[in-house]
């Protein structure tokens, strides 16, 4: 069974930074397919931040690209997150998609940006 786990979240000041990792357990780097970052502030969807797939690839949504970047090694992924603004506030979840289809998500860290 896949267990995810995030950390690195926090309450940070306009402009500032920060670094949230996630680590997979119970299954090989080899068979995670994709690992992404997603995530939901109040009264919205959950939506896709950035993802790795197998072999590099890593694409970010609009909203966030030229300021966060997301590393990939072996089971871990990380994102730095710069130039932080109060729009990033949100709970950050973990996904990792597995070779053979699975799907599993972590528990989420809060990230709250305000002055």
């Amino acid at each position: 069974q896949v267990h995810i786990v995030e950390s690195g979240g926090g309450l940070v000041q306009p402009g500032e930074s920060l670094r949230l990792s996630c680590a997979a357990s119970g299954i090989g780097g080899s068979m995670l397919y994709i690992m992404a970052w997603y995530r939901q502030a109040p009264g919205s969807q959950r939506e896709l931040v950035a993802s790795v797939v197998r072999g590099g690839y890593t694409t970010y949504s609009d909203a966030v690209k030229g300021r966060f970047t997301m590393v990939r090694d072996n089971s871990r992924a990380y994102l730095h997150m710069y130039n932080l603004k109060p729009e990033d506030t949100a709970v950050y979840y973990c996904y990792v998609e597995g070779s053979l289809g699975t799907r599993d998500w972590g528990q989420g860290t809060q990230v709250t940006v305000s002055s």
